[in-house]
């Protein structure tokens, strides 16, 4: 499916030799491992290898992996380019980004042990405050606008055309939309301007389509819950369904549309999409419906869709 290159195609090589032996981490410095690791996550999350965020950053892969196992000790400045290459802030990579004001530290005192359930009213009475209107919250909220979330390969756009065709709506392939903003291809977007202005254009061709189309099924690239704002948007904006497959089917699909690259080193590759499917799925898992295409054939997995879309659908109605 057409969409932002997702950088699982080729993982950076000599990543397995250089993960920590057993009993390792014991002598090293706590704070260094935990930095490591939300390297690690967040680079998971943005679907960059290890290669490609080394590049961004202009650090060595070598440097960038002994930040990641928690070897040495990198510098502030290391620590920046490390941030800026992964769109984070050098708060968030430390750790912390809720120390940066009073209202910060009260809201955090406020929200602190609270379950994911109330963590989710809250987000949703928050963006009701803000926006006036704010993601799905019952039933009766539900937009008529249809997201369909997940990696490439899980079926948004096979999916996302049947059921437009069914409910009688536009079907909205966002990664086109993207395309006809910056006038070439996405992976031309991230090649010349890098992810950053790939995102930017992101989420102005998300709030377009949401302006325009007050029905509509949108099939939105994988990476967009990697912008929290852009993924914000689409929660409040949208009925969102999160449409997920097992590792090996996503692999399956991304080469029968005749992309070849995950091939180069399948092993690698199958490896590094576990590890982007790891980091994005509590993202992914925020959509108000959750269906897993791998669990039956495409006409079943469709009618399950078509169901549960029909019925919230007339529930707002």
């Amino acid at each position: 499916m057409p969409g932002a290159p997702e950088s699982h195609h080729v993982p950076d090589g000599g990543e397995s030799h250089l993960a920590a032996a057993p009993g390792e981490d014991r002598g090293k410095n706590p704070f260094l491992v935990a930095l490591g690791e939300r390297v690690r996550q967040l680079r998971a999350r943005r679907g960059m290898t290890r290669k490609a965020t080394a590049l961004a950053a202009e650090v060595s892969e070598r440097h960038l992996a002994n930040l990641e196992y928690g070897v040495g000790n990198a510098s502030v400045l290391v620590l920046l380019q490390v941030a800026q290459a992964l769109q984070c802030s050098l708060a968030e990579l430390t750790g912390d980004i809720t120390t940066s004001s009073p209202e910060w530290l009260m809201l955090r005192e406020l929200l602190s042990g609270r379950d994911e359930a109330s963590l989710r009213r809250v987000r949703v009475a928050v963006g009701e405050l803000l926006h006036g209107t704010g993601a799905t919250t019952g039933p009766a909220a539900r937009s008529s606008r249809i997201a369909l979330v997940g990696l490439r390969g899980a079926g948004k756009s096979t999916l996302g055309r049947m059921l437009a065709e069914d409910l009688g709506f536009p079907f909205v392939e966002l990664s086109g939309e993207i395309e006809k903003f910056a006038g070439c291809r996405a992976s031309e977007i991230q090649a010349l301007y890098g992810q950053n202005a790939y995102r930017r254009y992101e989420r102005r061709a998300l709030e377009e389509a949401i302006q325009i189309y007050p029905e509509a099924v949108i099939a939105t690239p994988g990476g967009l819950v990697s912008d929290p704002a852009t993924f914000n948007e689409l929660l409040t904006h949208c009925t969102s369904v999160w449409l997920h497959a097992a590792p090996e089917d996503h692999m399956r699909r991304v080469i029968a549309q005749g992309d070849m690259r995950p091939m180069a080193a399948s092993k690698e590759a199958m490896e590094d999409l576990k590890g982007i499917l790891t980091g994005r799925a509590a993202f992914y898992s925020k959509a108000d419906f959750h269906l897993d295409t791998s669990a039956q054939p495409l006409q079943e997995t469709f009618q399950l869709l078509r169901r549960t879309l029909r019925q919230a659908l007339s529930m707002s109605g």
